[in-house]
């Protein structure tokens, strides 16, 4: 496995498998990977040459954030990928990535969807996300891109950025991976307890429990939004949002129509702040 910093460097080894007639396909992470992030690496290996780019970006976090405290492990990263079969590992700094530094950077926003949901909480968040992204894309120039479902709102968002932008990128979805007990790995799943770590399950099991009522015929979707919030406050959570939500763009959910629908949360548990989301169909 290839460990390069610069663009210049990433560039080139693009154009030579091009040359050779391979297709490269890239999986944007921030590092301190597990296996959830092997999935997606594993995914893209199928589609040939497999790029991952590791870099923790400052623009994506709010003051207050953990972005000083963010897992910052790269040689452990790095064994991980060559197990995994990565061909080559993209590890930019800083300067890099913006080169005319953070004071006031270019940024690519999706307006509306951006200001929604964990949007609403983290208000710069997904401005950031698409910022790095397109920048991402743009030094690398793959031919597909592979984003996890785990969240759910910033692989609808870099979809909408790809196609209104036009760039000429496949967006491949990858799936959720799950601890054994249902709860989505993620990076951030370390700051838990091991109280809180036993508690964290309840979350997927709750977006279960509401997924499997919309399909079922359930149409009160305010109501259940407000009992999984208050059913998770019992469990000892502290949600920012339960929503239902249409799966293809987010929008509010029609009270009698069929379809493919969304249950999405953001709850605190302790210091982690968990995503997760359920995906269902329900005929009118």
């Amino acid at each position: 496995m290839q460990i390069v910093a610069s663009k210049a460097q990433v560039r080139a080894q693009v154009g030579r498998w091009r040359e050779a007639g391979e297709r490269v396909t890239l999986v944007p992470t921030m590092g301190a990977l597990h296996k959830a992030h092997m999935d997606l690496a594993r995914l893209a290996g199928r589609r040939g040459r497999v790029i991952v780019s590791i870099f923790v970006n400052p623009t994506q976090f709010a003051p207050g954030e953990d972005f000083e405290r963010y897992p910052r492990e790269l040689d452990a990263d790095a064994d991980l990928l060559r197990e995994a079969g990565v061909d080559l590992l993209f590890a930019p700094g800083q300067d890099e990535v913006y080169p005319r530094g953070l004071e006031d950077p270019t940024r690519v926003e999706v307006p509306g969807l951006s200001g929604d949901l964990c949007g609403a909480y983290r208000p710069t968040h997904f401005s950031g996300v698409t910022s790095v992204v397109a920048r991402l894309l743009l030094m690398v120039l793959p031919d597909a891109v592979v984003f996890g479902r785990k969240d759910y709102q910033q692989l609808v968002i870099l979809r909408r950025m790809v196609e209104d932008l036009h760039v000429p990128v496949e967006v491949v979805e990858g799936p959720i991976t799950r601890e054994m007990d249902g709860l989505a790995m993620s990076s951030r799943n370390r700051y838990l307890t091991e109280a809180q770590r036993r508690a964290a399950p309840a979350l997927h099991a709750e977006l279960r429990r509401c997924a499997a009522r919309i399909e079922a015929g359930e149409r009160d979707f305010a109501g259940l939004e407000r009992e999984a919030a208050a059913r998770l406050k019992d469990a000892g959570f502290a949600p920012d949002y339960v929503a239902v939500r249409r799966a293809a763009d987010l929008g509010p959910p029609p009270a009698s129509a069929a379809g493919e629908w969304v249950v999405l949360a953001a709850a605190w548990l302790g210091s982690a702040r968990l995503i997760d989301n359920v995906v269902c169909g329900a005929a009118s």
